[in-house]
């Protein structure tokens, strides 16, 4: 019975708003066939208050689905079909589409908002919200205000957010503006900045008394805030004074009326003041030969007599009060993210270093060898993992092979090289860092030969293929996270081996004193080659490591090598903390001056470089020096 009674309620209802449409739209039929943007808007509210089949038809009027018929009818247009805009009846005969141009269709999309912020449909109410986000208006708030309690939680809570914002930009009630402002304390949301940044616009004003009502940014000072021009021009421009003529200007309109060698009663030769060329000036103007200008004394009289002062364009103080120290909140807020951002970045880089050198500063610590092929290592590393990639298509699996595949690979090379170059050039620096600089050179061309020039690619896991962040701001890769997880790993690592194992122990006694080492039974050059391959096979996972995020070719080594020395040096030769803090201090220098200046990166190089070379003027041996050659845990 119910339904019954609906569907003649219904029966009954429908003739009433068709009958308001149909003679909405044959009072309006000039315009809606050929609209404006200046006038129609009136006539798109008029349609839309008509009844429900105003929606239907507003909505095919916006999408270019709206025609005449040639007996005048207006009909929506459904393919090949078209039918009656008002019945829905269908309709023979050719129809003449109306084009209305994008900014009535505009039009048209803003009135259809309060309808379909109701909508059954999700996707209206979601392009309803889409919209009003583009293109609100005051007309807009109650509407949106009335459909908050959504069925779509997503949708709720961006109704309830977006009303807030309209609250803050349209609402006359100041305390529901500022209870509005407030709610967005701690939100660093761009829409949030894009509603509160309006509000502190500000209007520069001359006048000889400020408004009892003005609500005044600043007051201006004459000298300090304002030059004397520009306070002038102020006046000029609010019709508060006569322009000042400039000194070109002034000598140009005296020169033009001279008469027996007098200007303004006035002679010539005595025209050699701004006081003199002011009172001929004048007397030029009282006689009506030129237009009236300030002299030096109006201006000054002038700018004395008048304040100047920054009015906020809104006329709430309240609501300025609270939009400025809401503001003033994001913005800190922002730098305090940006800061933790840069340094997140400033610690990622930094473990990247310190993965690089501290095989670097096994070998360097303990046999006091440089190494000048120790970012070759890191680069077979690197190239290791893309060769077991290439066998094992799991990039997980392949991961997880890798990283002892890479440490094995670069320790048996750093074996070898031993055994065939370093040990013979025992106690010979020079000769050392000239022969490994060949095999660094001689291991680059070797890569070449094998895979090519063209960058190979070292594809992550997907599980490291996201970010980890909070916030707007801060956000560090995923990938970097694990470096820096990889990087504290290797040092409890080296840490135990140095403290816990045999081998550990024959380490420190050969860097104290080989000799005695010796005499105890301990085999010098065999704990010198397994500390070699350590250190290699320590590269060896940093090439791994880098190659994720880095392109692998036969220069990747050489990217890093430089900074390994660098964080080796800075640090304290033969020091695993001193290792460690200069990694951190290499990382942060070099991710603080990208941020001062973040377009040139050679010129960023170039002052970590000075800094750190000023740096070892005064602490020549590191931040944590060590007693003769010793590794210290």
């Amino acid at each position: 019975m119910r339904r019954l009674l609906f569907c003649l309620l219904l029966l009954i209802a429908a003739p009433a708003w068709a009958q308001d449409l149909q003679s909405v739209l044959d009072a309006n039929r000039d315009q809606i066939e050929k609209p404006s943007r200046q006038t129609i808007g009136p006539v798109i509210a008029e349609i839309a208050a008509s009844g429900e089949g105003a929606v239907a038809f507003l909505e095919a009027w916006g999408d270019r689905r709206v025609g005449v018929t040639d007996d005048g009818r207006f009909a929506i247009i459904d393919g090949d079909a078209a039918a009656d805009a008002v019945t829905g009846a269908a309709v023979a005969g050719d129809v003449k589409a109306l084009k209305p141009n994008s900014g009535v269709r505009g039009l048209i999309a803003a009135a259809l908002v309060p309808a379909q912020l109701a909508d059954p449909d999700t996707a209206r109410r979601r392009a309803a919200l889409d919209a009003l986000g583009r293109d609100a208006t005051a007309e807009h708030l109650p509407a949106l205000r009335a459909s908050l309690d959504d069925p779509d939680p997503g949708l709720a809570a961006r109704k309830t957010r977006l009303e807030r914002l309209l609250t803050v930009r349209f609402d006359p009630d100041p305390a529901a503006r500022v209870a509005a402002i407030e709610s967005f304390a701690g939100d660093t949301g761009a829409d949030v900045q894009a509603a509160l940044n309006p509000l502190l616009s500000t209007t520069r004003i001359a006048a000889t008394e400020l408004p009892a009502d003005a609500n005044i940014a600043r007051n201006l000072g004459v000298g300090s805030d304002l030059t004397r021009e520009e306070a002038y021009r102020l006046l000029v421009d609010a019709e508060l004074a006569r322009p000042r003529l400039s000194d070109a200007e002034q000598k140009s309109a005296l020169s033009a009326n001279i008469s027996d060698g007098q200007v303004g009663n006035i002679p010539v030769a005595n025209l050699d003041s701004p006081d003199a060329r002011d009172r001929a000036y004048r007397a030029l103007a009282a006689a009506g030969t030129v237009r009236p200008a300030a002299s030096a004394d109006d201006v000054d009289a002038a700018l004395e007599s008048h304040v100047f002062a920054d009015i906020y364009d809104e006329p709430s103080a309240e609501v300025t009060d609270a939009a400025r120290g809401t503001l003033n909140g994001l913005v800190f807020r922002e730098r305090a993210q940006q800061s933790v951002d840069i340094t997140l970045d400033a610690l990622s880089l930094a473990s990247i270093y310190f993965l690089a050198a501290i095989g670097l500063a096994i070998t360097f610590g303990v046999m006091g060898v440089i190494n000048m092929a120790h970012g070759e290592f890191i680069m077979m590393g690197a190239y290791t993992g893309y060769v077991v990639q290439g066998f094992i298509a799991n990039k997980t699996v392949s991961l997880i092979v890798a990283l002892p595949a890479a440490f094995i690979v670069t320790a048996l090379a750093g074996i070898v090289l031993y055994r065939l170059v370093i040990r013979h050039l025992a106690k010979r620096p020079l000769e050392t860092l000239l022969a490994t600089f060949g095999v660094s050179i001689a291991l680059q061309q070797l890569a070449k030969n094998i895979f090519g020039t063209q960058a190979r690619p070292l594809t992550a896991p997907d599980w490291l293929g996201g970010s980890v962040g909070f916030g707007e701001i801060i956000s560090i890769s995923t990938i970097r996270v694990a470096i820096f997880v990889l990087a504290l790993l290797f040092l409890c690592l080296f840490l135990y081996i140095t403290k816990r194992t045999r081998m550990g122990l024959n380490m420190r006694a050969v860097t104290q004193n080989p000799g005695m080492a010796a005499s105890m039974g301990i085999n010098p050059d065999r704990v010198a080659m397994l500390t070699f391959g350590l250190g290699s096979g320590i590269a060896g996972i940093a090439g791994v490591a880098i190659g994720l995020f880095a392109k692998v070719t036969s220069e990747l080594g050489s990217d890093y090598i430089v900074q390994s020395f660098m964080t080796v040096v800075v640090g304290g030769v033969g020091n695993i903390w001193g290792t460690l803090a200069g990694a951190a201090m290499i990382g942060g220098l070099q991710k603080g001056i990208e941020v001062l200046n973040p377009a040139n990166t050679l010129a960023a190089q170039t002052w970590m470089i000075l800094f750190i070379i000023i740096f070892i003027q005064f602490r020549p041996r590191g931040i944590f020096p060590t007693r003769g050659r010793f590794v210290e845990g």
